[in-house]
């Protein structure tokens, strides 16, 4: 993830022999819920890595009832049972873990191991990675288009996507850009690519049948910095995080314009669409996760600045319970390593 406190994760691997990996850990009490109209805190779980260590990807396997969420300055990936709220197993060897995405029919997980410039390979059923496939400077973000059987990688600072085939777990493409590249999205629709080219306030378009440019690079001014992204696939509509000027922007993928921005609050990271609820969640580094509603495609509320501890920056959306689950390295500055579990209320 583009964001600019990166120095403290260099400490990261520094206690890993400590963690295996399988390991049971039970709920903790859940602290009181912060005050809100949107979302109520409803769990908390303590995780075993490292307290004060920089989180970031989360990601569901639907198959399995399992959140898989990445932590990033330790190094190690978790899969949280979702129907329990603990942590069944804890992955070792994914140092500088980003991105996360899991392939179901095959039971594996790709990260983006930044630390070490690698995409790890994890077989799920074994719990540990079992390949590694190269990249070149900080892989992040990453998107999977099934009928193809293709992962998408951004290679951030490469200003490059990796396509990784994964039946065969090898590297069969690498596209260059002329911008760092932000969070790629693959549109179960239109069977596309999406990808935000954050340095150029731009977005482009990958054909996967052939991982060619199907649409030239398009403005989404007066959005700067797109780093994050989220789709409403169905109505066409894409959520883009604009980092460098705090706002949430409003694609229409088939006339290639923004319909509307919004306000954010500063920190905006990863942002996550609830297609049952029509609501979207933008996590901001500096303590709030920003609500929206969406009334219809080309209209849209802002719910409110939901309060959470400081440096959250990422979130997952249960898409069948509406749960939200937001991992947290600090409480009021003292160093935690634990995910919250919110539930959605209020009125829409």
């Amino acid at each position: 993830m583009k964001r600019t406190a990166f120095a403290a994760v260099l400490l990261a691997m520094a206690g890993l022999a400590l963690f295996g990996t399988k390991m049971l850990h039970p709920t903790a009490a859940a602290a009181p819920p912060p005050a809100g109209t949107t979302l109520k805190q409803v769990a908390t779980i303590d995780l075993p890595g490292p307290a004060g260590k920089r989180f970031d990807y989360l990601t569901i396997d639907y198959d399995d009832g399992y959140l898989l969420s990445a932590h990033l300055g330790a190094g190690l990936l978790y899969v949280i049972d979702l129907k329990t709220n603990k942590v069944v197993m804890t992955i070792p060897d994914v140092p500088g873990v980003e991105g996360v995405e899991y392939i179901p029919e095959l039971k594996k997980i790709y990260t983006s191991d930044w630390h070490e410039n690698k995409i790890g390979v994890i077989d799920l059923r074994q719990g540990k990675v079992i390949t590694k496939l190269p990249a070149q400077q900080k892989p992040d973000g990453s998107a999977y288009a099934p009928p193809f059987h293709k992962l998408y990688v951004s290679d951030e600072r490469a200003r490059t996507e990796i396509v990784v085939d994964v039946q065969t777990d090898k590297v069969v493409n690498t596209l260059n850009f002329k911008s760092e590249t932000g969070m790629p999205q693959y549109d179960p629709v239109a069977k596309l690519l999406y990808i935000n080219l954050q340095e150029l306030d731009t977005m482009t378009v990958i054909d996967p049948a052939t991982d060619k440019i199907k649409t030239p690079v398009y403005e989404v001014h007066p959005c700067k910095g797109n780093h994050g992204m989220a789709l409403d696939a169905e109505h066409r509509r894409a959520f883009l995080v604009c980092e460098d000027n705090n706002l949430m922007a409003v694609v229409d993928l088939e006339k290639h314009r923004v319909v509307t921005t919004l306000p954010i609050a500063d920190g905006g990271d990863v942002i996550k669409y609830d297609p049952g609820l029509k609501r979207i969640y933008v996590a901001c580094y500096s303590g709030v996760i920003s609500v929206f509603q969406e009334d219809d495609p080309d209209h849209f509320r802002k719910l409110e600045n939901f309060r959470v501890q400081r440096k959250v920056h990422s979130l997952a959306v249960d898409e069948r319970t509406h749960r939200v689950y937001a991992p947290e390295e600090e409480e009021n500055g003292k160093p935690v390593a634990r995910m919250i579990v919110y539930e959605p209320t209020g009125s829409h």
